[in-house]
């Protein structure tokens, strides 16, 4: 057995007022899996997600995501974990608007510094993969929902990473774009892509998703795994 590449044990996340955001909560996912984190607002998918990606740190418990303990990481070296170790998609794409198509891919690769060249050739290679090469000079803003958020992919690849976290990728888009991105997700998983995606969008999971959680209260209430796809 390969050992998880995220590991939660026992995670607490507590606030000054009102219920805990997560409650005792323990969870592994395995390399090449597609994690979807499904439950109504308030539930603790948000939180569980800031935990993983290290914007956040647990009230008590353990967060191990590709062999770091992350929980006890420094700032600096939570920094360096989301540069090197994950990728992230977020619902509003978070593009700079003044960067080109082909800039804002660069932009990781550039902050871990990887060589200019490597960082090009790669680059060229996440947006002919993604279907979105013939864009590489525009700027995000002349570009459809579904291409934005294949750019916000592309950039979010470009430093190889164990793990893509993805927060509500599909909630600013509309149908088609939607599916789009719902053939996407499930291409790249499909390639060996670890994700672990936290939706509304039931499609997505049923989808793109090898198994799916439901939290109630900050608990999972619920652990389905997908037999195929």
């Amino acid at each position: 057995m390969t050992v998880p590449i995220i590991q939660i044990r026992d995670v607490s996340k507590n606030y000054d007022i009102g219920h805990p955001a997560l409650a005792g909560l323990n969870l592994e996912v395995r390399a090449g899996e597609a994690l979807a984190v499904l439950g109504p607002s308030g539930s603790g998918k948000s939180t569980l997600l800031n935990m993983i990606a290290g914007l956040d740190k647990p009230s008590e418990g353990s967060v191990t995501v590709d062999g770091l303990r992350i929980d006890e990481l420094t700032e600096a070296a939570l920094a360096k974990y989301r540069r090197e170790r994950i990728g992230m998609v977020f619902q509003f794409f978070n593009l700079l608007d003044d960067l080109t198509v082909n800039d804002n891919v660069l932009l990781p690769a550039q902050l871990a510094g990887m060589p200019r060249r490597e960082a090009r050739i790669r680059a060229a290679e996440l947006l002919e993969h993604l279907g979105i090469d013939r864009h590489a000079r525009a700027f995000p803003g002349r570009l459809s929902g579904g291409e934005r958020q294949r750019v916000a992919v592309a950039r979010a690849l470009m430093n190889r990473p164990s793990l893509l976290l993805a927060d509500e990728p599909t909630g600013a888009l509309d149908s088609a774009s939607a599916a789009d991105v719902r053939e996407l997700l499930t291409e790249l998983n499909t390639g060996g892509q670890t994700i672990l995606l936290v939706t509304h969008d039931t499609a997505l999971a049923d989808s793109c998703a090898t198994r799916t959680i439901e939290l109630v209260d900050g608990k999972i209430s619920r652990d389905v795994r997908t037999a195929v796809r």
